[in-house]
């Protein structure tokens, strides 16, 4: 019972701070980084007194907002890396991060505007693009990526990705999700006919 005690308000800390961040990830990309504190309380449900003690500055919770993309981005590339089929872990890694740049709509960009030295984004990028570029190369080996694929065409169907614009966030996704269909599609040695994800609505 005594370390049941001690450990809830632990847990229950750990369970704000997650809310406060999620609610900061969504506000900031809907809004912007102009988005006042207590919007961000709001969203969490927690008071005033907690988001500041989780974050004093709102530079704080942007900071670890953003790091928090990073590590996702990152998670999604060591995912595709510890798959034992190559092509379906490039495949698969190619789905997630475009679905995962279509709901960040400008928060990235927003942030790097604002706090350009708040993290070494550079080291971030180059580890990166070593991860990419040997999860192409393992697909590549794998005679299932096209032979003359380069690196830097998975970064221009990335960019391409970051200008999808939709009326809404939902439409935004499910735009990305068939933009991703038609990359894969394009990027395989031997196109297959597999059915894309369902049209969305771009123009309202």
């Amino acid at each position: 019972m005594d370390d049941l005690v001690t450990r809830t308000p632990r847990a229950d800390a750990r369970e704000n701070r997650e809310r406060i961040l999620e609610a900061a990830r969504a506000v900031f990309a809907a809004e912007g980084l102009g988005t006042p504190m207590r919007a961000i309380a709001r969203r969490a449900e927690v008071g005033p007194a907690t988001l500041y003690r989780h974050f004093p500055t709102k530079e704080a919770l942007v900071t670890e907002a953003f790091a928090g993309q990073l590590r996702a981005c990152r998670d999604i590339a060591d995912e595709g890396l510890a798959d034992p089929d190559a092509w379906r872990g490039l495949r698969v890694a190619i789905e997630k991060l475009f679905e995962l740049h279509a709901r960040d709509r400008g928060f990235t960009a927003a942030f790097m505007a604002a706090y350009p030295r708040a993290i070494d984004f550079a080291a971030e990028r180059d580890r990166a693009l070593r991860a990419i570029t040997e999860l192409t190369g393992r697909a590549k080996a794998s005679g299932h990526l096209r032979r003359d694929f380069v690196p830097d065409d998975l970064l221009l169907v990335l960019m391409a990705n970051n200008g999808i614009q939709a009326p809404s966030p939902k439409a935004r996704v499910a735009a990305s999700r068939r933009f991703a269909a038609l990359a894969v599609q394009a990027l395989r040695a031997s196109p297959d006919a597999a059915p894309l994800p369902p049209a969305a609505r771009l123009i309202p």
